[in-house]
């Protein structure tokens, strides 16, 4: 086995909570993310010497140290004294900067795919706990579904999967500074937060209507007041028949929930966003 093959799914946020800020500086958060089915393909390759190799099909995106997926690389080459090198090719579908966690699915897929080609017998938790030491989001990234996130984001309760829905999701031409977004966030002012028990019982009970009427994301208070664009888009979305829409994570990403692929269709056709990136997708 010379070459593994890995999907990188990305994620959404369904609620994100801010509760306080840490001692670490960083923020304590509740949050419930769901895989859905946009993703990255990843192609893992040995080589004959001892290096890491990043082969992009985005060119904003760095092929050295400063990419997450190289990142994950040297850890699993490090931690386990592995006296090889490997070849990581990343054809991305995934837009970058978005608040979709592409990067973090990235380094997820890669030290799945590195725990296979080694044949190191790693277990999920493993690679969770691994994947901390890179960001927040990667343990959610390697597990993946649909759960219930506290701390950083590497607090993870499984919960049950969430019935079938399609998603219209809309990336604006520009990036989002996920730090700060959160440097600019003031929690005492915050004026709606999520119900995220009610959302959790509307997953459990299978109920889309449920969970997308409790859709709800502190950090559009801090990103919607630098860019109002956003939350037209969300206004559109409801418009075109959306059960709920949301900004995932810190932006900039919009998506809207629709009971059918076909609804999705007809609603992503209609929105008039010249510059936007429009994608089709579902939630699982």
């Amino acid at each position: 086995m010379h070459t593994i093959e890995r999907e990188a799914k990305a994620k959404i946020n369904l609620t994100l909570d801010v509760l306080y800020k840490r001692p670490d500086g960083y923020h304590e958060v509740e949050m419930i993310m769901q895989s859905i089915s946009l993703k990255d393909h990843i192609s893992i390759s040995l080589l004959p010497k001892k290096d890491i190799k990043i082969v992009n099909s985005c060119r904003a995106l760095p092929d050295g140290e400063d990419n997450i997926a190289f990142k994950a690389a040297k850890l699993m080459l490090d931690e386990f004294d592995l006296d090889a090198g490997v070849e990581i090719k990343i054809h991305k579908e995934i837009p970058i900067a978005a608040g979709l966690a592409g990067g973090s699915a990235d380094a997820a897929a890669v030290l799945e795919g590195l725990n296979e080609l080694f044949r190191l017998g790693l277990s999920k938790e493993d690679l969770m706990v691994l994947g901390e030491r890179l960001g927040a989001d990667v343990p959610f990234c390697v597990m993946g579904g649909t759960a219930l996130a506290r701390g950083k984001g590497e607090k993870l309760t499984p919960l049950p999967p969430v019935p079938s829905a399609s998603l219209v999701l809309v990336k604006p031409p520009f990036s989002v500074s996920t730090k700060e977004v959160y440097n600019r966030l003031n929690i005492n002012s915050i004026k709606k937060r999520p119900k995220t028990e009610a959302v959790i019982r509307s997953i459990e009970k299978g109920d889309v209507e449920g969970i997308s009427q409790g859709l709800c994301n502190v950090l559009e208070e801090v990103t919607f007041a630098k860019y109002p664009e956003l939350k037209n888009i969300k206004k559109l979305l409801l418009k075109q028949g959306a059960l709920g829409s949301l900004m995932s994570g810190s932006g900039p990403t919009v998506y809207g929930i629709f009971e059918t692929k076909k609804d999705a269709e007809k609603a992503a056709a209609c929105l008039p966003l010249s510059g936007c990136r429009i994608f089709i997708s579902y939630m699982g």
